[in-house]
């Protein structure tokens, strides 16, 4: 196991977010902590974009199951911590890229959802909401996010029916946008924020983002805040 789940540099003007426990990145309290105190950082830095990378073949298997099974307050807890750092990404200022770099399921995949620009890893990777197929609800933040970012002729399949998707199938479907050589996907995030970095006006991209997602942004938010449990 790393000695560290999350890792945080800066990189020009990009906030490099790199998660690696050593295992499959599981969302457990320290990591989510650590994800929040990396975004905090990347503002007071003023960076101007953030790439969100995982580990070779692991990008995040969703929340950690030890947690999940210690019962309603356990998991209330811990959900409501990561539907935070899910609005919190979706709401970023800058532009979020996620180097999605392997499985990424469940809340792995919610995150993919609610960032920017998704970049996968091609492999025999798994990428998908399996919460039905699991025992669980899909909580109203995750739908909100589904709703909005998934192409309409996947959304029943991919949520009330539990559908897993290939690296392409995911781009299909809208997890993703695009998919690069299996290896390959932690330096074309990289290389895609510092891009962004560059080229956008950061005030502009904002407002813009703010005007689109308007909507969206209201009912993420009330699903938020009124999370209450699975």
């Amino acid at each position: 196991m790393a000695e560290e789940p999350m890792q945080y540099t800066l990189e020009g003007a990009v906030a490099v977010i790199r998660l690696d426990d050593g295992k499959a990145n599981a969302l457990s309290h320290t990591l989510l902590d650590a994800l929040h105190g990396a975004f905090d950082r990347a503002e007071k830095e003023e960076a101007r974009a953030v790439a969100v990378v995982g580990r070779p073949g692991r990008f995040s298997a969703g929340f950690d199951l030890s947690v999940m099974s210690q019962g309603p307050d356990a998991v209330r807890d811990l959900v409501s911590k990561g539907a935070r750092l899910a609005q919190r990404v979706f709401e970023s200022p800058v532009p979020v890229v996620l180097g999605v770099t392997g499985h990424a399921l469940a809340m792995g995949a919610v995150l993919c959802l609610a960032a920017d620009e998704r970049i996968g890893s091609d492999g025999a990777y798994k990428i998908g909401l399996n919460e039905v197929a699991i025992k669980m609800t899909l909580p109203e933040f995750a739908l909100v996010l589904a709703a909005d970012r998934l192409s309409r002729r996947h959304l029943t399949r991919a949520t009330t029916a539990a559908e897993i998707y290939s690296p392409a199938g995911a781009v299909e479907a809208g997890y993703l946008d695009r998919v690069v050589a299996d290896g390959e996907a932690d330096t074309a995030a990289r290389a895609r924020a510092a891009e962004l970095a560059e080229i956008l006006h950061g005030r502009s991209h904002d407002l813009t983002k703010k005007a689109l997602r308007r909507d969206v942004h209201a009912r993420m938010r009330a699903a938020v805040e009124g999370f209450t449990g699975l």
